[in-house]
């Protein structure tokens, strides 16, 4: 009897420390959060022809780098400082050696006013818009530290702050998946933290819908989307593959600011064993058509579309790709795009690969 109690104790206490430690190991892993559904994405409007866009000031110190074009209004050009902006013949934009794109300002000319009008109007909309979902996925998820996490697609929401250690924070699911930050507070990276895409996640369907102020902390990275009620404000080195859309300002520090790929869709079940680009189908095309592309190696892609003269009409895609073949949908509905009927052409730079194939709009 003594032995039989003593081998039930020992089998009992081999489970218990066996499940203990079971516990210990799933605490100390990193959350994966995964969503059963995508929520429809949030349309940015003529908002999405800016990766910064501001209604009081645009400022810049240090060495910063912006790919795209920038905008601000009601307040005018001498509220965009540090750039160095110089005016065009027109008067309608500015350039500036910090900037790979325009500067726009509501005192410009026309037709530049209004134009910026409606841009910070479908700001105002597309914050409103992803203000107002409801039903989300995930509330409170973590108390707001997502430092370590894993985050699926899915809506979420928080009515206190949000912030990222340097341990970082991943964004994973599919090119077609969307995430929706629903922040009360304050939006916090704290310096060295990323926000890592993983699983051919896009930048460009990532909003982080902020009421309070957003802060990038030195040498953070961001990705996504940022509708800031109030401020954006960038520390020495930090970098954004989004877009900066603020109801107040933007402060830059030496940044990279990027605008997102607009990739629909990517399959990288086989590494492609060479660099492609296809011809766009349908060709011609009314209202859009797919443009695909293959890489065989993860490298810094740029694809643009250019009017028969030579000149930059719009930018699909800008930022670093991992390898694999993606489709890219260009559709003549996009106002940010306003393509009238013509021959266009379209041109990949992926790497040392470069490559132009004609396409034609027939409205």
């Amino acid at each position: 009897m003594k032995s039989f109690t003593k081998k039930t104790g020992d089998i009992l206490n081999k489970w218990t420390y066996f499940i203990g430690a079971m516990l210990i190991l799933a605490l100390m892993a990193p959350v994966a959060v995964m969503s059963q559904s995508s929520p429809a994405t949030v349309n940015l409007g003529t908002a999405g022809n800016f990766v910064i866009l501001a209604q009081t000031g645009i400022s810049t110190t240090g060495t910063t780098g912006i790919t795209g074009d920038i905008g601000i209004s009601p307040a005018a050009a001498s509220f965009i400082t540090g750039f160095g902006l110089i005016a065009d013949a027109t008067n309608a934009f500015s350039t500036s050696s910090l900037i790979t794109g325009k500067a726009y300002a509501a005192n410009y000319a026309v037709p530049t006013p209004t134009n910026m009008t409606t841009a910070v109007g479908d700001m105002q909309t597309a914050y409103t818009n992803a203000a107002g979902r409801t039903s989300p996925d995930f509330s409170e998820l973590h108390t707001g530290d997502l430092t370590g996490k894993t985050l699926g697609r899915g809506l979420y929401k928080w009515s206190t702050g949000v912030s990222v250690g340097s341990g970082g924070v991943t964004i994973s699911g599919s090119a077609t998946d969307i995430w929706i930050f629903q922040v009360a507070g304050n939006l916090n990276l704290l310096s060295g933290a990323a926000v890592t895409l993983s699983g051919g996640a896009q930048a460009a369907n990532i909003f982080w819908q902020v009421a309070g102020q957003v802060t990038l902390g030195t040498t953070a990275a961001m990705k996504g989307i940022i509708l800031c009620q109030t401020a954006i404000a960038m520390n020495t080195g930090a970098t954004l593959n989004g877009r900066a859309l603020a109801q107040t300002a933007v402060t830059l520090d030496a940044n990279a600011v990027t605008s997102p790929a607009t990739v629909t869709g990517v399959e990288n079940d086989f590494i492609p064993d060479q660099f492609t680009l296809s011809q766009n189908y349908p060709n011609p095309f009314n209202p859009s058509t797919r443009i695909q592309y293959s890489l065989q190696k993860a490298v810094q892609v740029s694809l643009k579309i250019y009017n028969v003269i030579g000149e930059e009409v719009a930018t699909l895609v800008n930022g670093h790709q991992e390898p694999g073949n993606y489709s890219v949908l260009l559709s003549s509905n996009n106002e940010a795009l306003a393509l009238s009927s013509g021959v266009y052409f379209y041109r990949l730079e992926a790497g040392s690969f470069v490559s132009t194939r004609k396409l034609m709009l027939l409205k």
